[in-house]
């Protein structure tokens, strides 16, 4: 570990076999699981306390990270509240022999400092001082809208066996090995188990293998005790020309009870690929349900939220059809020179 500035720490270290997963290279969990760790540790040097994972959002995964590759997670904070600190993290990777790193994913992660008792408190306010710390943090403050909006579109949906998408369920006790610095699973981990179950349950409905691409809308709702029972379940909600849209919901509950609360949920795009690992179209899905319609706009409305944030657009899809003639002309050319979002 390395810090390149007061605000800013980054991890380094090689990619190893074992980190490999079901995609031929490291798998988007194993990304997400050293991304919060990076989170965290730039959290507790700032806060000089103990820290959760609150949020995780607009995660884009640009290329793969691969077996013996050198990596690097930068993470800066970029915001503060007033317990809170939005955190910018970059994962690069490259040749450990020599060479540029590629940037391979991008995200942010908000942490909130807590005391003994498990409450927030208030950390040293963050105040930029360079152009580049004034234009990230108020990109930062760009999104806090967008997130809630976001928050509350995924807060007002209902799930149940009304829906007949592809859905899969996955079951296990969480194991002290998952533990964190607090005593309870890591949310890396959980997240590791997110990209998990969205694999099985795209793959399943396209037939072919599939990866992430983006990842959003993470919100931890509550702690995930070690010794749990742990369900994570997987609905296709949505796909477009390529991609298919995955709400994963994580809850956990006392083994020696019935009861299993909610605490994780978030929304992961996946995309199909031939034998050479490019992208594929796949088979559109029809709602048919009243359920399964409902959740199909809802996915459609969550693209058009993030759509807003800024550095972001529309997926290609939306843009050739209706949604995308309804902009205005000058909306719709501002988004088109932005890169494509998954």
């Amino acid at each position: 570990m390395s810090e390149t500035a007061a605000n800013s720490v980054t991890l380094r270290f090689l990619a190893a076999p074992t980190d490999v997963g079901h995609s031929g290279s490291v798998d988007a969990g194993t990304v997400l699981e050293w991304v919060d760790k990076a989170a965290y540790a730039a959290a507790v040097g700032w806060s000089k306390s103990y820290c959760v994972t609150a949020y995780v959002g607009n995660i884009h995964f640009a290329d793969p990270v691969n077996s013996g590759d050198m990596v690097e997670v930068t993470a800066t904070i970029v915001y503060t509240g007033r317990s809170s600190m939005h955190i910018r993290t970059v994962v690069s990777s490259g040749d450990p022999k020599g060479g540029p790193a590629t940037m391979r994913s991008q995200c942010m992660v908000i942490f909130v400092a807590v005391g003994p008792d498990g409450k927030p408190v208030p950390v040293t306010q963050f105040e930029p001082s360079t152009a580049e710390e004034i234009e990230e943090r108020d990109h930062a403050l760009a999104r806090i809208k967008v997130r809630e909006d976001i928050v509350q579109a995924m807060n007002a949906q209902e799930y149940t066996d009304a829906g007949t998408a592809e859905r899969v369920v996955l079951r296990f006790m969480a194991a002290p090995t998952d533990v964190n610095w607090g005593g309870k699973v890591h949310g890396g981990i959980v997240m590791k188990w997110i990209d998990e179950a969205a694999y099985v349950c795209a793959s399943r409905y396209c037939g072919k293998d599939t990866v992430a691409v983006f990842s959003g809308g993470v919100r931890f709702y509550r702690p995930l005790l070690i010794g749990h029972v742990v369900e994570v379940e997987a609905r296709l909600v949505y796909t477009g020309t390529k991609g298919m849209h995955i709400a994963v919901h994580v809850r956990s509950g006392d083994p020696k009870g019935r009861e299993m609360n909610l605490t994780t949920y978030c929304l992961t795009v996946m995309v199909a690929r031939d034998a050479a690992g490019n992208s594929v179209p796949i088979l559109p899905w029809v709602p048919v349900s009243e359920e399964d319609k409902r959740l199909h706009a809802h996915a459609r409305e969550l693209l058009e939220i993030r759509g807003r944030a800024p550095g972001n657009r529309l997926p290609n899809h939306l843009l050739a059809g209706g949604a995308a003639r309804d902009t205005a002309q000058d909306t719709a050319t501002e988004l088109r020179r932005r890169s494509p979002a998954s």
